[in-house]
């Protein structure tokens, strides 16, 4: 048989494209880490596309407008509640980035939101200072954290990687990327939560489905194969896109085992394991697969979201240039991280062209909440 050769891309050196956090209360709480910064800022706007950025306000704008019921993790002002602003405002934020891009669009002028006096003009500005009592719990052998400012948060990147894959089982490519489990296809999330005692799913670490006993038992389909390395990048990662004969296809994170992402462990060595769904595009936070926000290079971040509430405005600064994302995504590396946003910077063939590209590129930002002022909000 020949065996058709596939092209993949994935994410790699970030946090999982599409994570899932565990539902909890949203709890507003006060911290002395963010503050009010009324300074107007100076320097200029580094060069993005205001219609990618638009493009994730906007579907992260719908996300959130599915309401509290759906998801109330998501839909909540986090820390700026402590300053008085409410949901509504963060909404607003997110809107007024589309109404500009679309009127800029049909004026056919530059974009606005890249001249740093509009950004100080229309939007307020909290300070985000890095919480260095959580560094300090995970800094061990790990210089990025231990060299962490005071004044400056992290920021990782992550990007999209050229790899090998194959329709069928090889060799090179022995490992698979599964569907769901036949017993869970036509469940939603609140009823697999419900059966968690009796699905396939729960049943086994990732160590476990390696060993085959997906394909021994025909509990799950796979959706292609890849090499140990490349399944461990696209786990960790959460997101694939596939080059074939008959164009592209892009796999996203869909639901995983309930173990989660252990700090401190390679990714080897990590038990979670996540089942794929095919998607349109390379997908960010959502609580299922069924509805995710798609996320595009230099225009989202993944961080906290139960800390910070989906859908915050960022403002990431260094030498006074700036540049905007918007958070839409998460994973396990940031509960109860607030000392780190993740950037999704862009695609690259393999690890030597994107040191190319970000080998000078900073490690530590000051950081900025952004919220459309009132006045603005109230046109």
């Amino acid at each position: 048989m020949k065996i058709i050769k596939w092209t993949v891309f994935i994410t790699c050196l970030g946090i999982v494209i599409g994570g899932q956090t565990q539902a909890q209360s949203p709890t507003h709480r006060q911290s002395a880490l963010f503050s009010l910064d009324d300074q107007t800022l100076q320097g200029q706007m580094i060069p993005q596309s205001s219609q990618d950025l638009c493009a994730v306000a906007n579907k992260t704008k719908q996300y959130l407008d599915k309401g509290p019921n759906y998801d109330a993790t998501a839909n909540q002002a986090g820390i700026v509640a402590q300053f008085g602003v409410d949901f509504k405002r963060v909404k607003q934020t997110l809107a007024f980035i589309c109404q500009v891009q679309q009127q800029d669009k049909q004026a056919k002028r530059t974009s606005r939101l890249a001249d740093i006096e509009f950004i100080n003009q229309h939007f307020d500005f909290i300070r985000w200072l890095p919480d260095k009592k959580q560094v300090a719990q995970f800094s061990a052998n790990k210089p990025l954290l231990q060299k962490i400012p005071d004044d400056k948060i992290l920021l990782t990147k992550y990007y999209v990687k050229l790899a090998q894959g194959s329709p069928i089982k090889t060799p090179k490519t022995p490992y698979a990327l599964y569907s769901l489990p036949i017993d869970e296809q036509d469940l939603t999330i609140e009823q697999a939560d419900s059966k968690k005692d009796s699905l396939i799913r729960y049943r086994y670490t990732k160590q476990q489905v390696l060993t085959g006993i997906l394909d021994q038992n025909q509990w799950a389909t796979p959706l292609l194969w890849l090499s140990r390395q490349d399944l461990e990048d696209t786990l960790m990662q959460g997101t694939a896109k596939v080059d074939t004969d008959f164009g592209s296809r892009f796999f996203n994170v869909h639901r995983n085992n309930g173990i989660g992402y252990e700090r401190g462990l390679k990714k080897e060595q990590q038990k979670r394991y996540w089942y794929f769904k095919e998607t349109p595009s390379p997908l960010g936070y959502g609580k299922d697969a069924g509805y995710k926000i798609p996320v595009f290079p230099f225009a989202a971040v993944a961080g906290d979201i139960d800390f910070f509430g989906l859908g915050k405005l960022f403002m990431l600064s260094h030498d006074n240039q700036h540049r905007l994302a918007v958070l839409a995504d998460t994973g396990g590396a940031f509960v109860d991280n607030q000392y780190q946003l993740d950037f999704l910077g862009g695609y690259f063939k393999n690890w030597q062209d994107y040191v190319k590209t970000y080998r000078h590129f900073p490690d530590y930002f000051d950081a900025r909440i952004l919220l459309l002022k009132d006045k603005d909000a109230h046109e």
